[in-house]
């Protein structure tokens, strides 16, 4: 740790870790507050790789979206020999991830819509400057102590211009938009697709597009074949449904922003 970095922060004890660096609960020595320090080893990344760009992109990323309710915020950066240093929210509650888990696999509808408010408004705001996450999924949705939901893991995020194509093969294999698959650049709508995904695991227990291996995932995602089996859709409404098919739509002219997405009735007139 950096002699700055333990002048201002009294750091604790691990409470994750990743693939490039661990996670730890630290205290403001100022004013007795409570941050998550991520802590990034530059030796796991090479000099030219993606990797190593994420390195510097997510900071600069956070900090451009900062503050926002639904984004996980960065408060200082401090960087020394070996590591990057990120000092954050600290969510103490659970992932979404666990949240779904600890709910038998599915989320009431209801609370379901609460969630996906707060994410969607999360998408939006990063959309309104330019962000494009790419990696949204329940594990990258955490959850304060107040159960609200903060947006977190901008490693693969890219800022992009108007009208701007990314390309590269990125994200998690069940909630990747077809259209990254394709290779032939895409835009802020593989975030719509991805938070479609995570909406219908939420209602359902399962993912919209399976396989047992990538090959098979990759290949029924592009397919798109959009189905809502009756054992697991029966109890929820006609309104959901036809959000998801507007957010899962292979058609990227199609298929809705961010922006129209909180403009939906499931959204506006709370479910109906």
């Amino acid at each position: 740790m950096t002699e700055a970095l333990n002048r201002d922060y009294l750091v604790c004890e691990e409470i994750g870790r990743g693939r490039f660096g661990t996670v730890f609960r630290c205290t403001s020595r100022a004013t007795g507050d409570s941050f998550a320090v991520k802590s990034i080893d530059k030796s796991l990344t090479s000099g030219d790789s993606l990797d190593a760009q994420c390195l510097l992109t997510e900071p600069k990323i956070l900090h451009l979206l900062s503050p926002y309710p639904h984004v996980i915020q960065l408060y200082n950066l401090y960087e020394d020999e070996s590591h990057l240093h990120m000092v954050i929210d600290l969510c103490s509650g659970q992932d979404l991830h666990n949240l779904i888990l600890s709910n038998g696999g599915v989320v009431p509808e209801a609370e379901a819509r609460m969630l996906f408010l707060q994410l969607m408004r999360a998408v939006s705001h990063c959309h309104e400057y330019g962000v494009v996450h790419r990696d949204i999924k329940p594990d990258n949705i955490l959850l304060d102590s107040r159960n609200s939901v903060k947006l977190a893991d901008f490693g693969s995020a890219e800022v992009v211009m108007d009208g701007e194509m990314i390309n590269g093969v990125v994200g998690t294999p069940y909630y990747v938009a077809p259209e990254v698959l394709v290779g032939r650049g895409y835009g802020e709508k593989v975030d719509v697709w991805s938070a479609g995904v995570v909406l219908y695991i939420m209602l359902a227990g399962f993912p919209p597009f399976y396989g047992e291996t990538t090959v098979e995932i990759f290949d029924a995602v592009l397919r798109g074949n959009l189905r809502f089996p009756v054992r697991a859709f029966q109890g929820v409404s006609p309104a959901v449904k036809d959000l998801l098919r507007r957010m899962l739509c292979r058609d990227v002219s199609k298929r809705f922003s961010a922006e129209q997405v909180l403009r939906h009735p499931w959204i506006t007139n709370g479910g109906g």
